[in-house]
Parts: structure tokens; sequence; C-alpha cells
């Protein structure tokens, strides 16, 4: 393992029986309080993007990173304005102004909706979507079906943490790129 990615996971927290009984919560927070901490995780994903996923991309470029609600918020804006690409929320249902467009995606209590204004992309557009943590998938792939509903191509989805177990790659229509992999 890379020696950033062990800094990085050696200060993730974990919280046994969090939110509820059997499931160990990692906490991130403990990586965006700490300067160098948050650059790690930053350059990491940006060498990412710019050595493998522009590299492989026919057009070599990203035009928008597109974060989730909310996590997604931290570490997307960033990214986007180290790439120069523009920023794109995804946001619950009723939290953006204007026009927008829907999905749904499944929870483990009920189905839940995203939004992304509708002309927050462009057709033809390359992207990228960033969030802290992919468990299922669901998310992510509701995400991806905004992105795609506007003519945009989604490239890679990129998280700190993947429940490889639950198989979240699976469900999604480009490549998965995580740095902390749980397998339990």
């Amino acid at each position: 393992m890379p020696a950033d990615v062990d800094y990085l996971r050696s200060l993730l927290r974990s919280f046994p029986d969090y939110p509820k009984k059997g499931i160990v919560f990692l906490d991130i927070f403990p990586l965006l309080r700490d300067p160098v901490a948050f650059e790690t995780l930053i350059t990491h994903f940006v060498h990412r993007l710019t050595s493998h996923t522009i590299a492989s991309s026919p057009s070599k470029k990203i035009d928008v990173v597109v974060g989730l609600d909310a996590r997604g918020f931290l570490l997307g804006p960033i990214i986007a304005m180290r790439l120069g690409a523009a920023f794109v929320p995804v946001r619950k249902r009723g939290k953006l102004p204007g026009e927008t467009i829907h999905a749904e995606y499944q929870k483990e209590y009920g189905v839940d909706v995203f939004e992304m204004q509708s002309d927050a992309i462009q057709p033809g557009q390359n992207v990228v979507i960033v969030d802290d943590l992919v468990a299922t998938g669901g998310s992510a792939k509701a995400a991806g079906e905004l992105v795609a509903k506007l003519g945009g191509k989604t490239l890679e989805y990129l998280f700190i943490i993947e429940l490889t177990f639950l198989k979240p790659s699976e469900k999604l229509d480009a490549p998965l790129y995580s740095i902390v992999k749980v397998d339990d």
C-alpha cells in the first residue's frame, strides 16, 4: 500500500455500532482537521485523475466534477479548481433553485431522490463524480443517471472509502476508484 494511503487510513477513526448496532462507522473528519492530511487526500485524488483518468480519456480533459450531498461538497470544489473544471452539486430533493432533473435511489430504509440543476452539464462534457464513501452504490448510480440525462459522460467515480463487500462497482456505469477499501 502506498505511504500516502497508509497515512490517510491511519487517521480515519472507527466508531463501532454507529449509527446502529453492527455497523462500524469510519469518520473522515480527522482528515479534514489536519491540513497536511487534507492536502494529501486532495493531491492523491488529483494525481489519480491527471495520471490515469485524463490520460485514458479520448478528449484528455475533465470538464465537470460532481459532488454528492453533502460530503462530496467538501472535496469536489477543491478537486475541480485544481483541474480547471466546473463544480456541480447533486442535492437532495427541494434543495436547489430553478429547474432541476431528478433520479431516485434505494436506501436501506426506503427511496430517496437526488436532483441536479437542468443546465449544470452540457452534452458531451466529461464528468467525474466524488463522495466520501460508497456502500451499495445507489446514490452514486443516481448521480451518474443525472449526468447521463444531461448528455454528460461519467469517466470515473471517486471515493475516500469503499465497502467492497457490498460490490458497489457492479451498479455503476464507469470505473470506481477508492483510496481505502473495507472488505467486511
